[in-house]
């Protein structure tokens, strides 16, 4: 389980096809404090740590989480998002998140407010109990965020330059794909309502 408080980023160094999955070498001063079979959230994928040597660390993205994440996409030298798993004393400062994206969704629109920053973002709505509520909680890739002018099919966030300095929104730009998972509880409750499968 994570939070969405993103705790640094990592560069990706290498990019290895195993079949039809991908492993990853991420560059990132976490490296050090991480060990085999550990949990890390990367753009909000839980993924499992394979190894670690020299300030970096390996971990494999199947097929199926290549086709609904936006892992697929990454390049070397991208930014990822990294957090470690909440330990069972920590404090929830963002809100519940799985590791579990539920789909990709598409950066429309970009606005500097010269002390802040606007992001629109699209999803398909018709995906079973993807929903967002105004001031409920999402996570886009890996960081936990507030939503506002929630609709049908997108929704858009504030960034307050901490987190636009000490994460991969720096780099986001619109027609970008990012990685989405809605509020848990929100997604039950629809279930409950309306259901799906």
């Amino acid at each position: 389980m994570f939070t969405g408080i993103i705790e640094t980023t990592g560069l990706v160094a290498g990019i290895e096809a195993e079949g039809t999955n991908l492993t990853f070498r991420i560059e990132s001063s976490l490296a050090a404090e991480l060990k085999i079979d550990q949990s890390v959230s990367h753009n909000g994928v839980c993924l499992t740590v394979t190894s670690v040597a020299d300030g970096s660390y390996t971990v494999t993205a199947v097929d199926e989480t290549l086709k609904k994440t936006n892992l697929g996409q990454l390049q070397i030298g991208e930014r990822v998002n990294l957090e470690r798993c909440m330990p069972a004393n920590g404090r929830f400062d963002g809100h519940i998140v799985q590791g579990h994206v539920d789909q990709t969704g598409i950066c429309t629109n970009v606005q500097d407010l010269d002390g802040s920053w606007l992001f629109d973002f699209q999803y398909d709505p018709n995906l079973a109990g993807n929903v967002t509520v105004e001031k409920g909680s999402i996570c886009i890739n890996g960081v936990s965020l507030t939503v506002f002018n929630s609709h049908d099919d997108g929704f858009r966030v504030t960034i307050i330059p901490y987190t636009y300095e000490h994460t991969s929104f720096r780099d986001l730009k619109s027609g970008d794909i990012v990685n989405l998972e809605f509020d848990v509880v929100g997604k039950y409750i629809k279930k409950m309502l309306v259901g799906y499968r």
